[in-house]
């Protein structure tokens, strides 16, 4: 199961203020209205981030997650991907009971990358033309983001926590961005060892793929609310961290 409508994330190991937060419309380049919440740290930023939820879109836990991103001192953005065929909730935020499955089967790769560029442009607006950026993912978004590895958006990393490699498709072959890959070792939905192999497959496209397996953990274990899993849930903030600390600017 993925993070639902009361989960919400744990806080980063480092803290500072935020300056802004928010949700947003943006428009993607074929003229998709989509839902997004930004939030941005009130210090100078070296390095932006994509969020790309899970399957249930923007809901609380990424608008949350936006906010927690920010205090780490990471602009962050945070979109919804059902635009094209929900429309733009009438809060911005997906609620408890939105009916995801069939806007999940509509969704096509090249309308998430048009909202994820939508998102790198509005990052870059706000905080500078040459803000490197990164995207983090949970489930069908980590999905999405390891498969940026390998596409043809203007990204310096890609971070996901549990995807899905069958999602990843042929992407695979071509990744060529540092990758850090977040993975439950008990998750019942995609198994470890084909996770492993999806990082072998980008490592020789010539990645840098950083895997890290958390033995025993649930899927959706980066919860505030799994107090057995708060030691996994620092350490791979720090892996997080990293990446973004390693790609940012000067």
């Amino acid at each position: 199961m993925c993070h639902d409508h009361d989960s919400r994330p744990p806080a980063p190991p480092r803290s500072g203020d935020v300056a802004e937060r928010g949700v947003l419309t943006l428009t993607a380049a074929d003229g998709t209205d989509f839902s997004a919440a930004y939030a941005a740290p009130a210090g100078p930023a070296r390095t932006g981030v994509v969020l790309l939820p899970d399957v249930r879109g923007l809901h609380p836990f990424y608008v949350a997650l936006a906010d927690q991103f920010a205090t780490a001192g990471l602009p962050t953005v945070a979109i919804d991907y059902f635009g094209r065929t929900a429309g733009v909730a009438e809060s911005g935020v997906r609620d408890a009971d939105f009916a995801w499955e069939p806007h999940v089967q509509a969704a096509t790769a090249e309308g998430i990358d048009a909202d994820v560029a939508a998102a790198i442009g509005y990052l870059r607006e706000r905080v500078g033309g040459d803000l490197p950026v990164v995207t983090v993912g949970f489930c069908l978004g980590g999905s999405i983001s390891w498969r940026q590895a390998g596409g043809d958006l203007d990204l310096a990393g890609c971070v996901g926590f549990y995807g899905r490699p069958s999602l990843v498709g042929d992407a695979a072959d071509r990744a060529r961005l540092p990758t850090v890959m977040l993975i439950a070792g008990a998750d019942t939905a995609t198994p470890v060892a084909d996770q492993l192999a999806l990082a072998e497959r980008m490592r020789t496209a010539g990645a840098e793929v950083d895997a890290v397996v958390y033995d025993g953990a649930p899927h959706s274990f980066f919860d505030r609310a799994h107090a057995d899993w708060a030691d996994a849930c620092r350490d791979a903030w720090e892996h997080v961290l990293a990446l973004t600390d390693r790609v940012g600017r000067d």
